[in-house]
């Protein structure tokens, strides 16, 4: 139990940054193509209670969270944040807009990956010796590493989802988006079986290639 409150107090505040970037970043690229719907929910913001999704931001990971330290497995973290809303009609250009609007949340989790790690670095170079703080930055760029990643996942509705939707030709465009329903199915089913790390692979690999340009 004492591990598991370890756990929750080290990564709390790099989930909370992680998710609400990720999500104020899709809106803002949104209202910069011209959809102003996020702008107006007041979702385009900092705040992480705007973000914050009761089941899916706290419920589902401490349920797993507790479920894993008990079965004496390596602690899991798995949930989602509430979507910002993108209405792809009020998009200039929708089916090309909507790529970049997809790309906006892994961008951003790259980018936030990036600046944890300057700050482990600058905790070494100036020798702070508190474990907790380094803990903390590690923990920021697994998570946003492994949101990244999660989020790039080719399959609707998840950001990777949408950008192939949109680079698809039309009609096979159509056809892969009626996936969107079961999306959330797949992926806890990858999940449950083991193999999700093995699709997730890539993408941090890519993503870790753009650290090493910083350490």
């Amino acid at each position: 139990m004492e591990n598991i409150i370890q756990i929750i107090t080290v990564y709390a505040i790099p989930v909370l940054f992680a998710i609400t970037l990720h999500e104020a970043a899709h809106g803002y690229v949104a209202k910069h193509f011209g959809d102003t719907t996020a702008y107006v929910a007041g979702r385009i913001t900092l705040n992480p209670v705007k973000h914050i999704d009761p089941i899916g931001t706290v419920a589902v990971p401490l349920v797993i969270l507790f479920a894993s330290g008990l079965a004496g497995a390596p602690p899991m973290l798995f949930g989602w944040a509430r979507p910002v809303p993108v209405d792809i009609g009020s998009l200039r250009q929708p089916k090309r807009d909507m790529i970049f609007v997809a790309a906006a949340g892994p961008a951003a989790n790259l980018l936030m990956a990036i600046l944890w790690l300057l700050v482990w670095r600058a905790l070494h170079f100036f020798e702070v010796q508190e474990p907790f703080f380094i803990y903390m930055a590690t923990a920021g760029i697994q998570i946003n590493l492994i949101l990244m990643a999660l989020n790039l996942l080719p399959v609707p509705p998840l950001d990777g989802g949408r950008i192939v939707t949109g680079l698809l030709p039309h009609r096979a465009s159509y056809a892969f988006s009626r996936l969107e329903p079961y999306g959330l199915f797949i992926v806890l089913f990858l999940l449950l079986t083991g193999t999700l790390g093995l699709f997730l692979t890539p993408f941090l690999q890519l993503g870790s290639a753009v650290l090493r340009m910083f350490s």
